[in-house]
């Protein structure tokens, strides 16, 4: 009769214990739901600040134009948006050089994405030699790194950085982690791109970089 008592009581600790483990999960869960939406909110907040730069009748060495992807051989609707508000700043005379950052797509293809963009600006009348190519990068933060040990070869010192407007926050910061001398960045309308893919796709690679800063921190 004691053992089962003793049993009986067990069997209430076990169930209180797994009632209490239960509730901790749930709130656990609960908690990580809140920040996983605090931070997608911050995120979005973040990449719809404008963060263009007024370069207006400014003068810089270098146009960074950041890759994306090639059709085939030619650059993607997105891309030829890229280059063409490079080849707007261009013409107004903001700088001397473009640097066109971007690695092979896939080994499908025939040519990096330096060299499609090469391609498209002298299609465009621009003098290849003042066109630099950086054809390694695969990533935001490559286009940036390789793109700074090109100007320190070449020598040159200011530089603003193009892309697309729902890319422009982030590579403003990775720019600024590097230690480029005041980055400026300008910022084509993303026409070509759909909207919410371009925002939910950004928010992820934020999150990335965010974690990855941490990580090159060290």
């Amino acid at each position: 009769m004691k053992i089962e008592k003793i049993r009986k009581r067990q069997r209430l600790k076990d169930v209180i214990y797994a009632t209490k483990a239960r509730k901790r999960f749930f709130k656990s869960i609960l908690l990580l739901a809140v920040l996983f939406l605090l931070w997608i909110g911050y995120t979005q907040w973040r990449i719809l600040t404008p963060s263009e730069s007024n370069i207006s009748g400014q003068k810089v060495d270098v146009g960074i134009v950041l890759g994306a992807s090639l059709w085939g051989d030619v650059p993607s609707p997105g891309l030829q948006e890229r280059l063409d508000h490079a080849l707007m700043l261009y013409e107004k005379g903001t700088f001397t050089y473009f640097i066109v950052s971007g690695g092979l797509d896939s080994s499908e293809h025939r040519y990096t994405e330096a060299e499609g963009m090469q391609q498209y600006l002298v299609r465009q009348g621009v003098d290849p030699k003042y066109i630099l190519l950086e054809n390694e990068a695969t990533s935001t933060y490559e286009n940036l790194l390789y793109s700074k040990r090109i100007m320190n070869e070449y020598g040159l010192r200011s530089s603003v950085i193009i892309t697309h407007d729902f890319h422009g926050m982030r590579s403003l910061e990775i720019a600024a982690f590097l230690d480029y001398d005041k980055p400026m960045i300008s910022l084509a309308e993303s026409v070509a791109m759909p909207f919410w893919p371009s925002q939910i796709r950004e928010t992820l690679a934020y999150s990335k970089w965010k974690m990855d800063q941490i990580v090159l921190s060290f």
